[in-house]
């Protein structure tokens, strides 16, 4: 009986030390916090306002199709709404790019996994209420309908998610009950790549 408990317990150990492998530390979620802060904006559009993220330096940011108009939206950045362009809207994917007028950005770090998320650690930042700070919190992508994975975690469509490098990974395009649905980087990039020629 005895050894059967102790086979029982390491077997449930370990089980529980596999699914923290790779769980992103507070140093992970700290160097976070501090991308988001300097590379998140507010993105407003005719209808809708919500985040977006800097992903190129001249201005480029990603967000979700909800908050821009097919023209135009603007970029809250530096205590200032700018106007920007909406260089890309896919109402498939629910994502936009938005191009903020030109200047010097702080854009975050970008990876793309091409292997997907499944099963990856992600960190995201939770909007504080009732004048509470924002905070970093982490969880493992679920496969959903592709290409996209749904978290455990109430983030608003535009928010980034980020690997335990600081690396922006996927961006949130749906909140939905008790979490949202995300895309992955390497889906846009597949999705919106042109076409090869062939001769």
């Amino acid at each position: 009986m005895m050894p059967r408990l102790l086979v029982l317990i390491l077997g449930f150990s370990l089980a529980a030390h596999a699914s923290n492998a790779g769980r992103p530390t507070r140093a992970d979620m700290q160097r976070v916090m501090e991308l988001h802060a300097r590379s998140v904006v507010r993105v407003h559009g005719p209808r809708r306002a919500g985040p977006g993220v800097i992903v190129g330096s001249q201005g480029q940011v990603l967000t979700s199709v909800e908050h821009v108009s097919l023209e135009a939206a603007e970029v809250e950045f530096g205590g200032q709404r700018l106007v920007g362009a909406v260089v890309l809207a896919h109402a498939a994917l629910k994502i936009a790019v938005v191009a903020a007028p030109r200047g010097s950005y702080p854009s975050v770090p970008v990876k793309v996994l091409p292997e997907g998320l499944d099963g990856q650690w992600l960190i995201g930042v939770v909007a504080g209420r009732r004048k509470q700070d924002a905070r970093p919190f982490t969880a493992v992508a679920r496969h959903a309908n592709a290409p996209f994975v749904d978290l455990d975690l109430p983030l608003a469509p535009g928010s980034p998610l980020f690997d335990s490098e600081g690396r922006l990974v996927a961006v949130v395009v749906q909140l939905r009950p008790g979490g949202c649905r995300a895309l992955p980087l390497a889906s846009i990039q597949r999705q919106l790549a042109p076409p090869a020629v062939t001769p």
